[in-house]
């Protein structure tokens, strides 16, 4: 998204050297990642709430009324919503918690796991 800005300081402020850069990178890229999960979440919100309009008025008319008896999976029955909402619905929220689940508990790469990586593949334990 960003990946083409620079985030490198000029004037007398301190600039980062060695594995501090490192560590400064991994931040940038971790407050990228949460920023574009948080905008993401507000436009499925968003589209969530626009799609839910749409179905309520679409129900409203079809089944001419209210939904005083209950909900249904089929459609043209008097005052029974069909409530195939549920469905996109589910599906937002399992996908807007999966990507929830991959920024905040993500873990950069260490150096540990770079030299048990190495490890593994050469064969040395």
């Amino acid at each position: 998204m960003l990946s083409g800005i620079s985030h490198d300081t000029t004037g007398d402020t301190h600039t980062p050297e060695g594995g501090d850069a490192l560590a400064r990178q991994q931040a940038i890229k971790q407050i990228e990642r949460k920023r574009h999960f948080w905008i993401s979440a507000a436009m499925g919100t968003l589209a969530m709430i626009v799609l839910t309009l749409i179905w309520a008025f679409s129900e409203y008319h079809n089944a001419g009324g209210w939904p005083t008896s209950g909900f249904s999976q089929s459609s043209g029955i008097p005052n029974v919503w069909n409530y195939w909402i549920i469905y996109p619905a589910i599906a937002w929220i399992f996908l807007t918690v999966a990507g929830g689940l991959s920024v905040y508990l993500r873990k950069p790469v260490s150096e540990r796991d770079i030299q048990r990586e190495i490890e593994r593949q050469s064969g040395v334990r």
